[in-house]
């Protein structure tokens, strides 16, 4: 566990290194550029603003002196992390692929680690001005119209004030609601999709892409969200802190257990999230 005192200042940390994260990335995605893509070693694509925006945290999040395991630092042995007591965990580019196709749905993924369990999550949606956090004393929270920032400096009192309360809805949609990956879906998916529809007739599915998805859990805007295809602890952590702190959850379609941060693989097993109001 963190202090209070330890939050109060990593948390504006986390916050302001986002935000810079998405200036450079909107930097490269306003410039009208052809967009150079690379293949990271798992297959997917990795392009310049990755890299960027990687670099910016890994700069300003470097005065903590805390170690960051990052998507860009992929590589790094679980014999030199495994007994981390504490650390960053960093997405500096979530939705590479829905950047590449130009629709906006990309974020910056923070979360600080400790014991490893996510003591906070920042995720900042730089196109939609967007930026959503957790406070384990306060709650989960959202706050609109943050324009990216290549300075950005805000204290923890200028993060807190006016920042408005998770979930925002305060009941179950109706028609129930659910989020799908925009560009990783399999055979997989759209069998538990057949399933939730045949208990939740009439439900609608929302196409989003990125880490958004767990932040629209987090609101009470989408009630449930199924992941089958592969993703990454980077990926999740973040907004698992936000989801929970909203009262939702996220868990193991394996066998409906926590997640596990900082293993020797990094990858996630299938999930799935659930908002507050969601109980089936």
């Amino acid at each position: 566990m963190i202090t209070r005192e330890q939050k109060e200042y990593l948390l504006p940390k986390a916050y302001n290194a986002a935000i810079r994260a998405g200036a450079a990335i909107l930097e490269i995605y306003d410039s009208g550029e052809p967009i150079d893509i690379g293949i990271k070693s798992d297959r997917s694509p990795i392009i310049v603003a990755d890299r960027m925006a990687h670099s910016t945290i890994r700069e300003y999040l470097g005065q903590t002196r805390i170690p960051l395991l990052s998507e860009e630092g992929r590589e790094m042995l679980y014999a030199e992390r495994k007994d981390w007591d504490l650390f960053w965990m960093v997405d500096p580019l979530d939705g590479t692929v829905e950047f590449i196709k130009g629709n906006g749905e990309f974020t910056v993924n923070i979360a600080l680690m400790a014991d490893n369990r996510p003591a906070f999550g920042v995720i900042y949606v730089p196109y939609k001005k967007r930026i959503y956090f957790s406070d384990a004393d306060l709650g989960a929270f959202r706050t609109g119209n943050v324009d990216a920032d290549p300075e950005a400096e805000y204290c923890y009192a200028d993060i807190t004030c006016g920042a408005e309360p998770l979930p925002v809805n305060k009941c179950r949609n109706t028609p129930l609601r659910i989020a799908v990956s925009r560009s990783h879906r399999n055979e997989e998916t759209a069998r538990h999709l057949e399933g939730m529809m045949r208990e939740h007739p009439g439900a609608q599915v929302l196409e989003q892409g990125s880490s958004y998805k767990l932040c629209l859990i987090a609101e009470g805007s989408v009630d449930y969200y199924p992941r089958t295809t592969e993703t990454y602890e980077w990926d999740t952590a973040a907004g698992e802190s936000i989801i929970a702190l909203a009262g939702g959850c996220i868990y193991s379609l394996d066998d409906s257990a926590a997640l596990r941060y900082n293993k020797e693989s990094l990858v996630n097993p299938r999930f799935a999230c659930r908002s507050k109001w969601f109980d089936r």
